[in-house]
């Protein structure tokens, strides 16, 4: 897949990576059990927090599609609206998770703000993973003039028993929280932009 290749070439570019995922006769974490139930189907969400920055979003409706789950590597297309820009891609790396957001334009090329996030801060069985923002993150948010963003910290949650995924971003004075209800399978959307099956 394009958008796999892509990644990993960019994740080194950006010294980001430090190892190829898990491979296939590692253990799976308790966070990849809770995932797998999901893999290959999409979930409706909706945004839980108040921000205004988020109105323009609260006015589409939002799905994501957990579509790629290897061993260790999951990929997420988040659908918002008609827009199929943006990929959650969580790999476990030894005994951590990383999270890279992957942003693509229309045509499949990447935008200048893509690859960004971490790694957890987490243990690779918790159900809760907190990404703060790895240097390569900073360097890139510094070299795009938004230095506020360096302070980011991600979390992904999987919560089996109340049937929710949920996504959020914060740092002092932003918060944006997506709660995806995964006991309701939804249609599975078009292929994110970039991808190439």
């Amino acid at each position: 897949m394009l958008i796999r290749a892509t990644l990993f070439s960019s994740c080194l570019v950006l010294s980001a990576c430090a190892a190829q995922p898990v491979p296939a006769t590692s253990p799976v974490s308790g966070f990849e059990a809770a995932l797998q139930p999901l893999c290959g189907k999409a979930y409706e969400g909706r945004i839980t927090t108040t921000d205004a920055a988020d109105d323009d979003w609260r006015a589409e409706r939002i799905v994501m599609h957990m579509r790629t789950c290897d061993p260790g590597l999951v990929t997420v297309p988040l659908h918002v609206g008609d827009d199929r820009s943006r990929i959650w891609v969580l790999m476990q790396i030894g005994d951590r998770w990383e999270l890279r957001h992957d942003h693509r334009h229309e045509d499949g090329e990447p935008d200048v703000l893509t690859l960004y996030g971490g790694f957890a801060s987490t243990p690779a069985d918790a159900l809760i993973q907190d990404f703060p923002a790895d240097q390569a993150t900073k360097d890139l948010f510094d070299q795009e003039n938004i230095p506020v963003s360096k302070t980011n910290v991600w979390t992904v949650e999987v919560d089996p028993e109340a049937g929710l995924f949920t996504y959020q971003l914060a740092r002092p004075g932003r918060l944006l929280r997506l709660e995806f209800d995964t006991s309701r399978p939804v249609d599975v959307p078009p292929p994110p932009w970039g991808a190439v099956d």
